[in-house]
Order: structure tokens, then C-alpha cells, then sequence
């Protein structure tokens, strides 16, 4: 084969590469838009984490597997299911129903991602047996999850909840020196 030859066939290659990368996300966008199965994992955390504090807790609980568990450090045990993810996210919005939960950054790998977040809020709720303070707090924490076919399976959560305490004035500051 000639080097034109060659060169006609490279460019042709590299041209139908360039094609199906095109449709490939157009096709990712398109089931994007649509909500389907096929959701891209970041979409999925976010949605998980942000939409709750939207007034879209049941649209979100299509996106809990029934065997998902999540790992919170202070819980007697793991939240297990869409009751258990629905119960505790129903506790912090009890607690802080003016509450936003804002996607600060992610990082995604497979079916594995890492969310940083922050929450802010006013504490007009009761908050596991404790009463209301009237208290605004700001909290940042990670959630590092695993979604498998457009269901999150499993989240391992973690943020700073001595902060949130001496936020609510339940525990005090410690003294600065």
C-alpha cells in the first residue's frame, strides 16, 4: 500500500473515531435528559444528594437500590434500603427544613464516586431528640459512593460532626489559646 493510501485510511480510521465519539455522547446526554438507567454515576450522586433538599425526595428514592446500605460514623448501624435512606434524610430535613445541600466537587471512577458538599441550614427542627436551637450552621462532608446500573448500592459518608454540635451550641467551643 502507498503512503497515500495509508495515510486515506489513518485519516478514515481517525474520522469514523471522531463519528462514534460524537454519537456516543450525544446517546450518554440524550439518556441523560431522559432519566433512564443508563444516568451518568456523577448525575446520580448529585441528584442524591442536592434534589432532598429540592422537595424531590421520592423522585430520588428510584435511585436507591433495594440492598443499598450506607456507612455513617455515629450510627448504631448501617441505613439499609430506601426506608432507611428516606428516615435519615427525613431527619435532617425535620431538623433543617430550610436547608440546602450544594455538589461542591466530584470525582468519578466506574461505578465508584467521591462527592464533597456543603449544607447550610437553620436548626427550627427537632434533631434526634434534641429541640430546635434557632442556630444556622454550615457543614462540609464527603460522600464516597458506589452506583451499579443507575442505583446507588452503597455510600460511606463522613463530616465533621463535632462542628456541627459547637454550631448548635450543644457542645461547647473549644478554648482558643
Amino acid at each position: 500500500m502507498s503512503r497515500s493510501s495509508t495515510a486515506r485510511v489513518v485519516a478514515a480510521f481517525a474520522g469514523a473515531l471522531a463519528f462514534l465519539a460524537g454519537a456516543a455522547s450525544f446517546l450518554r446526554r440524550r439518556r441523560l435528559r431522559r432519566g433512564g438507567p443508563m444516568q451518568d454515576v456523577k448525575e446520580i450522586a448529585r441528584r442524591l444528594a442536592e434534589d432532598p433538599w429540592r422537595g424531590k425526595l421520592e423522585e430520588v428514592l428510584e435511585l436507591v437500590g433495594d440492598g443499598y446500605v450506607a456507612h455513617v460514623p455515629g450510627a448504631p448501624e448501617p441505613i439499609r434500603g430506601k426506608a432507611g435512606y428516606q428516615e435519615f434524610v427525613t431527619t435532617y430535613l425535620t431538623a433543617f427544613p430550610d436547608g440546602t445541600l450544594t455538589v461542591d466537587e466530584q470525582i468519578a471512577e466506574g461505578e465508584l464516586i467521591a462527592t464533597r458538599w456543603t449544607a447550610r441550614g437553620t436548626n427550627t427542627g427537632d434533631l434526634m431528640g434534641m429541640p430546635p436551637t434557632g442556630k444556622q450552621v454550615t457543614m462540609s462532608g464527603i460522600t464516597f459512593g458506589r452506583i451499579v446500573d443507575g442505583k446507588a448500592r452503597e455510600a460511606w459518608l463522613s463530616w465533621d460532626t463535632l462542628a456541627l454540635m459547637q454550631q448548635l451550641g450543644v457542645v461547647p467551643e473549644a478554648a482558643r489559646t
